[in-house]
């Protein structure tokens, strides 16, 4: 149940609805499965993202319209992963805090996003940084988590508000050590180059003529969360949660389609595709990097749920 200062508890970032699934969907999952407290913040409501589907095109473009539904998108997920405690960032605050949009750097293969002009001032990239920070700090000190989880420093593929938010994580947690917090663990969604380079030929062997995603491409151009195996710091086993997380993929039907179980494929569990239509894996293995100031050693003093173990 939510409330601070339960020990063990788990504390996830995220810039848009959806991102929690995509990103960490097993972590929270597994977490959630063994009874330990998980906070999940999320920092807009995508206002602008890419809508799929033509029963919902409706809402692309109407900011207020799409927030709503991605506000329901992300209750249902959240009951499929079994996380009860959860927050928007402008709830700390009073603001209002909006998805500050992107563009593809490199021509929509979806490995490098950059930014657009961001919106009016209410959007997340334009917000001065320790007015974001300090609130979440508080809410750090407050839940007392022994992990916190965010992108990388890229974002995970460079979007605006994954940047932010990576920011916003790492600004908070310094406020929070200032005011006498024990400094959590912190980890940084990842992807080990090699199961990412094996996930890719699954998929190209897996989607062929007709299919209703496109295979990756025969490149070696990856995202940044995508990173060298030794980089590895912790992996959760996908298998137990697979159902559980492809469920709160379907959730978010506005950004997410095709969602699919894949089974007798030692590189995939499952596979889903965004709105460029191409095919994109869920591993078995989701996997962390530790990020500078967490040593180590000290993953050996966090309690880690079955299914979850540091491999640093």
């Amino acid at each position: 149940m939510p409330g601070p200062g339960r020990p063990g508890g788990l504390l996830a970032v995220h810039a848009h609805p959806d991102d929690e699934t995509l990103a960490t969907g097993a972590l929270l999952a597994t977490w959630a499965a063994a009874g330990l407290p998980v906070t999940l913040v999320t920092c807009t409501r995508g206002e602008r993202g890419e809508v799929i589907g033509d029963a919902l095109a409706h809402l692309e473009g109407d900011g207020p319209a799409l927030a709503a539904h991605r506000e329901t998108e992300l209750a249902g997920a959240l009951a499929a992963l079994g996380v009860a405690d959860h927050v928007f960032l402008d709830a700390l605050t009073g603001a209002r805090y909006e998805d500050s949009g992107m563009a593809w750097a490199d021509e929509g293969r979806r490995a490098v996003a950059a930014p657009e002009a961001v919106a009016a001032g209410t959007a997340l990239a334009a917000q001065p940084l320790d007015d974001l920070a300090a609130p979440l700090a508080a809410l750090v000190v407050d839940r007392a988590p022994s992990v916190v989880v965010t992108y990388e420093p890229g974002g995970g593929y460079g979007h605006p508000d994954h940047v932010r938010a990576h920011d916003v994580t790492s600004r908070a947690l310094e406020l929070a050590a200032r005011a006498g917090h024990r400094v959590p663990v912190v980890l940084w969604a990842a992807q080990g180059r090699r199961r990412a380079r094996a996930a890719r030929a699954a998929l190209r062997r897996l989607v062929g003529p007709g299919d209703a995603l496109t295979p990756p491409a025969d490149d070696d151009v990856f995202a940044s969360v995508v990173v060298d195996d030794e980089r590895v710091a912790v992996e959760v086993d996908t298998r137990p949660v697979r159902d559980t997380v492809l469920d709160a993929l379907r959730a978010h039907a506005t950004q997410v389609q095709h969602v699919a179980a894949v089974d007798d494929e030692p590189a995939l569990v499952g596979r889903y595709g965004l709105s460029l239509g191409l095919a994109e894996p869920v591993l078995p293995v989701e996997q962390y990097r530790l990020a500078p100031g967490s040593s180590p050693g000290g993953l050996a003093g966090v309690a880690w749920p079955a299914g979850v173990r540091p491999v640093a």
